[in-house]
């Protein structure tokens, strides 16, 4: 069975402005995200802790996208939790490579890297809400078979 699992990220009215809701896309959102990535790897300099770090952050910061879109193609619902995770795992590898790159100086101004950085970490709370939201649904779809199941066995 190959369900597809809608991903998508709204951000919600707020105090400030509650009259705007705007639909992000996050397929588009993580795209935008690895193309970033792509930018900055090229920037750093050609030595060999750049080099490294280059090839490190390439890998951990395009696959993201990836793996959302394996999690939307996903066969059931822990199989979409896991694409999610491994999505997850490689943008909080990604956020401590950038905070690496800014902490040793690789790219000059470090403030240059933050704006990437505040991504990462927003697109890590998105994959966290999401695997919460789904393990939470999980679970009530398990809750409500057994008390299918409970109330079969008491009628029969």
């Amino acid at each position: 069975m190959n369900i597809e699992h809608p991903t998508s990220n709204v951000q919600r009215p707020t105090k400030e402005n509650r009259t705007v809701i705007q639909a992000y896309d996050l397929e588009q959102r993580l795209l935008e995200f690895a193309s970033r990535i792509i930018h900055l790897v090229e920037s750093l300099p050609k030595n060999r802790a750049g080099n490294h770090i280059a090839g490190q952050l390439l890998r951990s910061g395009t696959s993201a996208l990836p793996n959302h879109g394996e999690a939307q193609a996903a066969e059931s619902v822990d199989d979409f939790i896991h694409k999610l995770k491994l999505g997850l795992k490689e943008l909080r590898e990604s956020f401590r490579w950038l905070r690496l790159i800014q902490y040793s100086g690789l790219i000059k101004p470090a403030t240059r890297v933050q704006p990437l950085s505040n991504e990462t970490d927003e697109l890590i709370r998105i994959f966290v809400a999401s695997v919460k939201t789904a393990e939470k649904r999980k679970l009530a779809v398990g809750a409500r078979r057994l008390t299918v199941e409970k109330s079969v066995r008491v009628q029969s």
